[in-house]
This record gives structure tokens, sequence and C-alpha cells, in this order.
């Protein structure tokens, strides 16, 4: 099967000041998505993995590479998405994302180890949705623990879907939390 992408979106984002002091090196998040019709259709499907096999390279290699381009420099951190159109199920994206041979793709092109962090639901066309985001090679690196909302106006459509996948060059903005497990250490 083939998948139908109706739109590519692109967006990069940098932060040089963060509550009136300078980010240096300037932090960068990426995200590389596509809109494409639900493969699922509107109705119940019994066997999601099937299709999701089937696809999960071809929707991969168009975001996962491009979002790691398009960062410009190393990936640190990084995260993904489907929100779902109406007339399809959650459960539709989560299929597509939560699949090897997408995740795969993205985590080699990105050099990372740990599993994706991931966000996906049913929504409106302009829907937000919050992606969760972790450090590529250790999910405990509290500074890389990030969120970012995207939104992309008109789309999904009901019988859409927009899967993609976000990158960033490093941990939050000005991060200064201690290590994981430091306020437990000598108890």
């Amino acid at each position: 099967m083939s998948i139908k992408v109706r739109k590519t979106i692109r967006h990069l984002e940098e932060t040089h000041l963060e509550n009136g002091r300078e980010v240096d090196p300037v932090h960068r998040v990426a995200f590389v998505g596509i809109v494409i019709e639900n493969p699922y259709g509107s109705g119940y499907v019994e066997d999601l993995v099937t299709l999701a096999d089937e696809v999960g390279e071809q929707i991969g290699e168009l975001v996962g590479p491009a979002c790691v381009e398009l960062l410009g420099t190393e990936v640190e951190a990084f995260g993904k998405v489907a929100l779902v159109g109406v007339a399809g199920e959650v459960e539709h994206g989560s299929a597509l994302i939560h699949n090897l041979r997408f995740g795969n793709v993205f985590r080699n092109a990105a050099g990372g180890t740990e599993l994706l962090p991931a966000a996906e639901k049913v929504g409106l066309p302009g829907a937000p949705i919050d992606v969760p985001l972790k450090h590529k090679t250790d999910s405990k690196t509290r500074s890389h623990h990030q969120t970012v909302t995207l939104q992309v106006p008109g789309a999904p459509l009901p019988g859409e879907i927009l899967v993609g996948c976000v990158a960033a060059s490093a941990g939050r903005p000005l991060a200064r939390l201690a290590v994981f497990g430091a306020e437990t250490a000598g108890q």
C-alpha cells in the first residue's frame, strides 16, 4: 500500500533568549510532519499491525531523516506525534507511530538508542498537541525532558492523520535541575 500525502510541514524554532538570559548555544527544535489520508479509513479495524508494518518505514523515511536534516546540528532529544482526524480513532495514529519500522528510521537518523516518547490523540483541524521529548540515549537525563506544542492550521481533516517527528539540539534552555536521583542520594 502506498500512503497518500496531502501536506508536508517543516518547522524550525530557535530560542536565543530565555527569561532575559542569553541561550548559548542557541536552542533549536525541528518538526517535520506529513498529513496523510487515514489508511485505516473511518471504521473500526481489528488488525492494525499488518498495515502499520506495511507503511511504517515509508512514513518514517518521509519525516525522520528530514527532521534531523532540518535541525541542522546533532540531535540530543527527540519525540514523535500522531494527530488523528475526527473520523478516525486514536488507535489508528498509535499503530503508525508505535511501530519499530517507523521509529527505527528516526532513531537511526538521530543516532538515538532510547524509545521515542510520543503523543497521540484525535483532534479537529488545527488542534494543538503537546509532544514530549527525552534525551536520545538516556531517558533519565532530566535536562532533556521537555514538551513542544504543535499546531498545523487546517490539519488533520476528518479522514486524515498528521504524523511527525520532533528533534531538539539540547535540553531545555537554561536547564539547571539536579541529576536524576540526586534528591534521594545518601538516604
